[in-house]
């Protein structure tokens, strides 16, 4: 079993900045990519940035270059940097953990004002 642990939500004004973590307990030893995703309120949830263990990185193309993940693998957590905010990106912000199962955290909200 894995718990992923989200904070970093919260709410700011267009063109802001937010930093997110995902801290993750358990049987980490079996976490090999780690990530985020989003969901809009009536909206499909969708990938925003992934990485692997050995820091292998993939974005959505609407953050790119807005957006920079991370992971810390000693303290077995994930960070999102999300620059230039955009009313758009308002979601709740789900961690992800893949492990031949995919773990998931509760979610954190995420809202840009304009």
């Amino acid at each position: 079993q894995v718990r992923l642990v989200e904070s970093g939500g919260g709410w700011v004004q267009a063109g802001g900045s937010l930093r997110l973590s995902c801290a993750a307990s358990g049987s980490i030893f079996s976490i090999n990519g780690m990530g985020w995703y989003r969901q809009a309120p009536g909206k499909q949830r969708e990938l925003v940035a992934g990485i692997s263990r050995g820091g292998i990185t993939n974005y959505a193309d609407s953050v790119k270059g807005r957006f920079t993940i991370s992971r810390d693998n000693a303290k077995n957590t994930v960070y999102l940097q999300m620059n230039n905010l955009k009313p758009e990106d308002t979601a709740v912000y789900y961690c992800y953990g893949s492990a031949g199962f995919v773990y998931w955290g509760r979610g954190t909200q995420v809202t840009v004002s304009s």
